[in-house]
């Protein structure tokens, strides 16, 4: 039963985080400083995201093969590769360590 009160509760926080977004003034959000937090935000929860599944093991630092294929995404980007040869790169590398690391 604790699972139903879990998922009451998380219903009914984000229709609350929902209903006081519609309740902020208009003006509010023209101003310029809050347009590019709200640009930026979505970017910068993405990249905590990313950084977190890869690079953490519940509170233990881990370096293994998803670090690899984000590395080597990161380099096809940095060479300007289309956004699915990076995916790409970023897959046969992951795969490729995880065969050799056994």
């Amino acid at each position: 039963m604790n699972v139903w009160i879990a998922i009451g509760v998380t219903a009914v926080g984000c229709y609350a985080v929902k209903l006081l977004g519609l309740l902020v003034p208009a003006g509010a959000l023209e101003r310029p400083m809050v347009k590019r937090l709200a640009a930026l935000l979505p970017v910068a929860l993405l990249a905590a995201l990313t950084a977190q599944q890869t690079f953490a093991e519940g509170r233990v630092l881990v370096l293994d093969a998803k670090a690899a294929g984000v590395a080597a995404a990161a380099v096809a980007l940095l060479l300007r590769a289309p956004f699915l040869v990076v995916v790409a790169v970023a897959v046969i590398v992951t795969a490729g360590v995880r065969a050799l690391a056994g």
